[in-house]
């Protein structure tokens, strides 16, 4: 079994794209399960196979412990590592050539509390990876990207997993995507963007923040996709591929 991790911003499409990726590798013959592990979600686009609110119950510990929203879902994610032999006994029992974890909405309660490195590093797995999602209509001015760059490369070293970078709602951002891709590729690009557009201490740090990520090998482009029309799936398919499978695509 091989794993892949989504994680991304909150609204930035994580469940439709786990779908969406689910279908994917099913076309293309690949035996595919998805792991749900946010407790709060209301519904899911995609039929679960495995389920952490089948263990957590994130309102009762709502209620029971007299603790808001946000302490209850501290504390929900918590208690999911707690459960990690039962959710590995029930991902054996399916046996997926794939296994996609949808990660919580909340990305700071899955990847800067202890629960969740416990939770990627104690899920058996062959091979595991991850997909970071920048969410296209927040990264449509530079320092926006330039701020949603420096998460994705702290949420990947806190994963400590190698990470494929996708650009959702691709097709929202048509008259912007050209300009945003060769932000991603193109640091010069990026810096003269920022230049242009703010001055004083915003362009300092800004620039200060984007040379650090660009001695940490950030510059590796994204991918751009639509959840909605499945565009650059088969591309984020393939770069899934060059990294569980040596470059062997799924189903050869």
């Amino acid at each position: 079994m091989k794993s892949i991790f989504v994680s991304g911003t909150a609204g930035s499409g994580k469940s439709l794209f786990s779908a969406r990726l689910y279908e994917q590798y099913t076309k293309k013959g690949a035996f595919t399960s998805v792991l749900n592990l946010d407790p709060g979600v209301e519904s899911l686009a995609y039929a679960c196979d495995v389920d952490v609110r089948d263990y957590v119950d994130y309102v009762s510990i709502m209620q029971q412990y007299e603790l808001g929203p946000n302490g209850a879902m501290v504390m929900a994610n918590d208690l999911i590592a707690s459960k990690i032999d039962e959710i590995q006994n029930d991902i054996d029992k399916i046996n997926p050539d794939y296994l996609i974890v949808d990660t919580p909405g909340q990305i700071e309660l899955f990847a800067y509390r202890a629960s969740g490195r416990f939770i990627i590093e104690n899920i058996t797995s062959e091979e595991k990876s991850s997909v970071f999602l920048f969410d296209g209509a927040l990264i449509n001015t530079p320092v926006n990207f330039v701020s949603i760059a420096l998460l994705a490369t702290s949420t990947r070293l806190r994963l400590n997993l190698p990470t494929v970078n996708a650009l959702t709602k691709a097709d929202l951002i048509e008259d912007k995507l050209e300009e945003v891709l060769k932000w991603s590729t193109d640091m010069q690009a990026l810096e003269n963007a920022i230049s242009n557009d703010t001055d004083g201490d915003t362009y300092a740090l800004t620039t200060n923040i984007l040379r650090g990520l660009d001695l940490g090998g950030f510059a590796q482009g994204l991918i751009p996709i639509s959840n909605i029309t499945g565009d650059g799936l088969a591309d984020i398919e393939g770069a899934i591929s060059r990294i569980l499978n040596l470059g062997e695509e799924v189903g050869e």
